[in-house]
């Protein structure tokens, strides 16, 4: 497999969302994870990622999804790009009130950096969470 088709499986499995169960088998060990937002801020693994958007997916369950609109692979830094939107709505018990019923179309881009392994060794997530907090009726 390729590290562009790795990066592909786990942003697949991330977003689906399969939690650290189903994306671990793509990631590096103690692969790094950052993100200039505000709900992400303490995240500082890949793992603890994977498993708040395991957590965010059951708050906006059912039916959340995303619609992959572009991605490319930079073999010269061994970087992977997607550029999406995620859609989902505040139905399920969590976040910060109860359920609102309002739903979030949310864009947002993923940067992963491939070791030698063709794993995941660090990821950027590009969010403007802010917008989609106040879609979903948590400001």
């Amino acid at each position: 497999m390729t590290a562009f088709e790795n990066a592909t499986r786990f942003f697949e499995a991330c977003e689906a969302p399969a939690g650290w169960a189903g994306c671990a088998q793509y990631v590096a060990d103690n692969a790094t994870f950052n993100a200039q937002s505000e709900p992400l801020a303490d995240i500082d693994s890949v793992e603890d990622y994977c498993e708040w958007m395991k957590a965010f997916g059951t708050i906006t369950a059912p039916g959340c999804s995303y619609l992959l609109h572009s991605s490319s692979y930079d073999e010269a830094n061994r970087t992977a790009m997607f550029f999406a939107t995620f859609t989902g709505t505040h139905s399920g018990e969590g976040g910060p009130v109860p359920p609102t019923h309002k739903t979030t179309q949310s864009h947002y881009v993923y940067v992963l950096t491939m070791n030698d392994d063709d794993k995941v060794a660090d990821m950027v997530k590009i969010w403007n969470a802010p917008w989609a907090m106040q879609e979903l009726g948590w400001t």
